[in-house]
């Protein structure tokens, strides 16, 4: 019997009047809200505008909750197109079911189409926002706590996660909460982008690649341990092999653009800093003029003074 686990809920779905109020995607929202939040903090540090990491997520966010989908509905086709199966379902992301190689995909385009409509550089932007988006997959991860999916193998470890529902497959038990692993894993990831790219000043999307192999190096072993149905090449999950090659290739990136271009952007926003001076000179400017009143006022005083005091004389 075991002392402690995990409670999952009853139901992933509240209902605010006729309103469902779906915990997967609140999850999701509430991930892109920090995501956005943290980025234009950076971005605003790095030199850049505020607003522009909003208004380019405006691009990015679409894409790349489409990208998770269809990389989830390629790779786990079976759920949707085998027989007895009803192929709407695709469509119902709010049931869960986003592939996070498919996001950063799909994403990165949407990303570069914003970037290349306000004329900036799209590795900057990168950077940029590599932190938020660990943290919105930390909180996004709990999407699956409220959908009772994606856990590991049994356990009676105090931390184990109780599955209650029998719906698809799924035996009621304890298991290993994989989605938790990977939430405390991705919180990780963003405090060690954020230490390496202060230490290192890291620049030309090389905190983005290291978000990238850190990621990947967390996932490979999490993936490992779940025992949700997956397809498996040479005897290892997909995601497991999709891990590995993305993590080279985050590697490779990083040790190339380091020799090619050390350093970061001077400029990740063209007119930024232009902007900024013209607000300086406007303050300036402004404060010119009230001494200037101040001293024309002073200027009159005087002569008032001189002309009262020449009476009295």
């Amino acid at each position: 019997m075991e002392l402690a686990f995990i409670p999952s809920p009853s139901r992933g779905v509240l209902y605010l009047g006729p309103i469902p109020l779906r915990g997967y995607a609140f999850c999701i929202i509430i991930g892109v809200f920090v995501a956005v939040w943290l980025g234009n903090k950076r971005w605003i540090a790095r030199g850049g505008r505020a607003g522009t990491v909003a208004d380019i997520a405006v691009w990015a966010v679409p894409f790349g909750l489409v990208g998770g989908r269809l990389y989830h509905v390629i790779t786990d086709y079976e759920l949707y197109f085998s027989e007895g199966r009803d192929w709407v379902d695709a469509f119902k992301i709010w049931e869960g079911g986003l592939g996070i190689w498919g996001a950063i995909a799909l994403g990165a385009l949407g990303a570069w189409i914003g970037c290349r409509r306000r004329g900036i550089p799209m590795p900057a932007y990168a950077d940029a926002v590599a932190p938020g988006i660990a943290l919105a997959q930390a909180i996004g991860r709990w999407g699956n706590w409220f959908n009772q999916e994606l856990y590991g193998k049994p356990t009676d470890l105090p931390w184990a996660l109780e599955i209650t529902s029998s719906a698809d497959g799924r035996v009621p038990g304890t298991y290993h909460p994989t989605f938790l692993y990977e939430s405390l894993w991705c919180i990780g990831v963003a405090f060690l982008v954020i230490w390496a790219d202060r230490r290192f000043r890291l620049g030309h999307g090389r905190a983005f690649a290291l978000y990238v192999a850190a990621y990947c190096s967390g996932r490979a072993w999490i993936e490992y341990m779940r025992v949700d149905d997956a397809h498996h090449v040479l005897g290892l999950r997909l995601n497991v092999w999709t891990a590995i090659l993305v993590f080279l290739l985050a590697v490779t990136y990083l040790v190339v653009s380091s020799k090619k271009r050390p350093g970061r952007e001077d400029v990740v926003e063209p007119g930024a800093a232009a902007s900024a001076e013209d607000a300086d000179g406007d303050e300036k400017s402004g404060d010119t003029g009230k001494d200037d009143e101040i001293a024309d006022e002073s200027g009159k005083d005087p002569a008032k003074n001189e002309a009262g005091s020449g009476k009295k004389t």
